[in-house]
């Protein structure tokens, strides 16, 4: 996109800071990136692959929280790295002791990027090694593209290291698949209802009433009897399988197995108000599956046609 090396135009605001450095307003270059975006593709995007370790700041995903669970291209960055901009307890801070002993470590929880983004650019334009380390996978609820939109405005290259999402985390620790044969076809990310999404954004009840969806809410645990409640207005049957699984992969995880009629009682019963991934569907428990064709008569079509 040829509008992240692009110099400021003069119709984009300036702010200054009391050294009397000018800084460019963050939603300025937002605007400018996407509207870069629409115009054209970045070329990056036809010359590098996710593995590979380019040129910039890298948007790390931490994984869900077991440091044996963040990317080997992630362990290599956070171990190389001057400065590391972490999302502060949504990070296991032994994740941060294992990786990150020689680096400076800068807490992102509470800054805006008026702050963030100086202190990322001025760190990579004095020849620092820095990393931006998001929880989970920063391209699922992350809200990474809009500090790299702004970095890349102020001539900062950036990129992804993808991370290991919490929902794959709860499916390890439940023991199951999030798609199964002839149980769920397809799996939806989701969050519910809130500050951020309005009503009619709320698709949870439509995912759920697909029947072959398993349905992970994110963002969601303080909402639990809310969402369940009106899954029930809804209609949808109250012995459909759900579960709650707080902070999966951490020391201090926690699952509660139930039902669309049960988990809230459950969840209020624990005390959680944060940090846990909701799942509802039949692949929750993983009953009632299918054998699939890859490992049957399907499999071996290819040796019955070379023997004939």
């Amino acid at each position: 996109m040829t509008s992240s090396t692009d110099p400021k135009t003069d119709s984009e605001p300036d702010t200054t800071s009391d050294e009397g450095v000018q800084q460019r307003d963050p939603q300025a270059a937002i605007d400018a990136q996407s509207e870069g975006r629409r115009a054209e593709l970045d070329d990056r995007i036809f010359e590098h692959s996710a593995g590979d370790q380019q040129e910039g700041v890298p948007f790390v995903g931490a994984g869900p929280g077991d440091p044996r669970l963040l990317t080997v291209a992630g362990k290599e960055l956070l171990e190389a790295a001057d400065l590391v901009v972490h999302a502060g307890s949504l990070v296991n801070s032994e994740l941060l002791d294992a990786y990150c002993a020689q680096a400076e470590l800068v807490n992102s929880v509470g800054k805006d990027l008026e702050e963030l983004i100086p202190l990322m650019r001025d760190a990579y334009e004095d020849g620092d090694t820095v990393v931006r380390l998001h929880s989970g996978d920063p391209a699922i609820y992350g809200a990474a593209l809009e500090q790299m939109d702004a970095l890349e405005h102020e001539g900062v290259p950036t990129y992804f290291v993808p991370g290991v999402t919490s929902a794959f985390a709860a499916s390890a620790t439940l023991r199951t698949q999030l798609t199964l044969n002839e149980v769920a076809n397809h799996v939806a990310i989701t969050r519910p209802q809130g500050k951020t999404l309005t009503e009619d954004e709320d698709h949870i009840s439509e995912f759920v009433g697909m029947g072959d969806v398993t349905t992970c809410i994110y963002l969601g645990t303080h909402a639990v009897r809310d969402t369940m409640d009106r899954l029930l207005e809804d209609g949808h049957d109250p012995e459909t399988p759900t579960a709650v699984v707080y902070h999966a992969s951490w020391p201090d995880e926690d699952v509660i197995v139930g039902t669309i009629e049960t988990i809230a009682d459950r969840v209020e019963d624990a005390g959680y108000r944060a940090s846990a991934l909701v799942l509802i569907g039949d692949a929750v428990t993983g009953a009632g599956y299918e054998r699939s064709f890859l490992y049957g008569d399907w499999a071996n079509r290819g040796s019955e046609r070379t023997s004939e």
